[in-house]
């Protein structure tokens, strides 16, 4: 499956963002597909407009994506965390106290289920990790939606591929660590 990105799709970064640069070989991020490969760049004339585009391969998947590579920090192509992030994402994911006063289970499920879609496809981790979080906290007073439970896994997919690669370990392993964090209380 490929995928294209629309020139001057707004992902909501910020301006003064310095543009990066990927190489072939380089792994990094996509929002709401996780992390991907840089497999080529190659140039491309698509409705008469000649650019430059990373071409994606997102990893575990069959989907390839391509992006303007001057638009890839606009759609939120980004580097992988470092591992000195993680620790931020551990401490969020310790935290029992729910992200929001809105996703506090009093909303239909179908609210919530938008809102974290939409933290989901912007791309930050660390909205990620919340949204983990807060499903997490969620189902220990009520059953989760069938959507919900979709967003939860998603969330837990994302965190653990991006971390896995960024700490060199199998996703078993931060599966693992994981789990233990979301059902140890503090």
């Amino acid at each position: 499956m490929l995928w294209f990105v629309k020139s001057g799709a707004n992902i909501g970064m910020g301006e003064n963002k310095k543009m990066t640069i990927f190489k072939v070989g380089n792994k990094a991020v996509y929002p709401a597909h996780g992390v991907v490969q840089v497999t080529a760049v190659e140039s491309k004339e698509i409705c008469g407009t000649k650019k430059d585009y990373y071409i994606l391969q997102v990893i575990d998947s069959d989907v390839t994506v391509m992006v303007p590579t001057d638009n890839a920090d606009i759609v939120g192509l980004r580097d992988v965390i470092s591992k000195s992030q993680i620790t931020r994402i551990y401490k969020i994911l310790k935290n029992r106290s729910k992200d929001s006063e809105q996703l506090n289970g009093h909303q239909s499920w179908n609210k919530r289920y938008r809102e974290y879609s939409d933290k989901l496809k912007s791309g930050d981790i660390f909205e990620v990790a919340n949204v983990l979080k807060d499903i997490n906290l969620l189902q220990n007073d009520k059953d989760l939606s069938f959507g919900e439970k979709r967003i939860m896994d998603s969330a837990l997919s994302l965190l653990v591929k991006e971390i896995s690669i960024a700490k060199n370990l199998k996703e078993e392993s931060v599966t693992k660590e994981i789990d233990k964090i979301l059902t140890t209380s503090d």
